[in-house]
């Protein structure tokens, strides 16, 4: 399938090419959006619990909320050697890393706050600590990086359904249940892992692939292929499938393309903009994304009998949604559309008002 060995060949080199063929160099982020992603990264640092961690209200879901916090931090060209935030990354990495347990997970089910979905936080924590590895220069934490990641990836092996996707917990644990957004943060993470250097089997990749392909009806990805499937097509769902076909470098394949058509469709306006805060930073952190990889000939180039005027321009989807998001911000620097609150809302916005700096394998076009 090509789709599949493209997918592959992707996943095994360390920056991923734009329609040019060429790297792309990092562009300058418009100042007007500089102070507010100064004053949410200092929301963060504010936040970050002594010991390293960040958590959702509740204490929930604190392996995701330090993954993607983490993550936010690195997209501002710190890593855990050198930068501006260089002390938090490697506190939020020395506390994922003694999650790590001897099945492979990163997290433990065992704790109300990260039991009945953990594969959330497992999937965001390989995604951080595989873009931290590279810069890891220490040798004794190199070497345990390297053995966390390489125990984690082969746990989201055996996590992965008889379908091929992911579930909010592992196929053992939740009756081979599997569904759309776990499976996205799967893919993303093996393929970052993989970007570092790690070993990935290709059957979890290929099976992966496979699910989103079957999993999409009328143009858009259903919720999940369990139980039969069924279902209308996400847009949120979909907007994170086409974020794992871009990263793979998949630009011209014809169900991405189905993928992007649907997307436009359901999220308002020709150029797809966030036209709303509040519950849209999952749907909009993955389609910043592919609209960020898109640029500003990548539309022309996928369809080019379209309209000027209904191309996906990432200068346009930038304008549109920036501004937004600056509005949305509270004044303490942090967002709090999110349903689990200021500590995934704000790391999600800081993500997308950050990819012009293009410093992470995983986001770069």
């Amino acid at each position: 399938m090509k789709w599949l060995q493209g997918f592959g060949a992707a996943v095994g080199v360390f920056t991923v090419l734009a329609f040019t063929g060429q790297p792309v160099r990092s562009e300058e982020i418009p100042k007007e959006y500089r102070d507010c992603i100064r004053k949410g990264l200092k929301y963060l640092v504010d936040t970050q619990n002594r010991d390293g961690h960040w958590e959702a209200f509740g204490s929930q879901y604190p392996i995701t909320m330090t993954s993607v916090s983490g993550m936010a931090f690195l997209m501002e060209g710190s890593t855990i050697k050198e930068g501006k935030y260089s002390k938090q990354i490697r506190l939020a990495t020395d506390w994922l890393m003694s999650r790590a347990v001897p099945s492979g997970q990163i997290g433990n089910p065992m704790i109300p706050g990260e039991a009945g979905r953990y594969m959330y936080g497992h999937g965001f924590a390989i995604l951080f600590l595989s873009s931290v590895y590279g810069e890891e220069e220490e040798s004794d934490r190199r070497r345990k990086l390297e053995e966390i990641l390489t125990k984690a990836v082969l746990f989201t092996g055996k996590a992965q359904t008889k379908r091929g996707g992911w579930g909010y917990v592992s196929a053992a644990d939740g009756g081979d249940f599997d569904e759309g957004s776990v499976t996205v943060t799967q893919m993303q993470a093996v393929r970052a892992a993989r970007n570092a250097g790690i070993s990935v089997p290709k059957e979890i990749i290929e099976k992966g692939v496979k699910y989103l392909k079957d999993s999409t009806v009328g143009g858009g990805v259903i919720y999940s292929l369990a139980g039969g499937g069924g279902g209308a097509g996400s847009h949120a769902l979909t907007a994170a499938a086409i974020a794992c076909g871009f990263s793979a470098g998949e630009y011209d394949n014809p169900t991405v393309k189905e993928w992007i058509k649907f997307c436009q469709g359901h999220l308002g306006g020709a150029t797809g903009g966030i036209n709303r805060i509040g519950h849209d930073e999952y749907t909009h952190y993955y389609f910043s994304q592919s609209v960020y990889f898109l640029g500003e000939e990548g539309y022309k180039k996928l369809f080019p009998s379209s309209r000027e005027s209904e191309r996906l321009i990432w200068s346009k989807y930038r304008k549109d949604s920036y501004s937004n998001i600056k509005s949305a911000q509270n004044a303490d620097g942090s967002w709090t559309g999110s349903q689990v609150g200021p500590a995934f809302a704000t790391p999600i916005y800081l993500c997308i008002l950050q990819l012009d700096n293009n410093v992470l394998p995983i986001y770069q076009r």
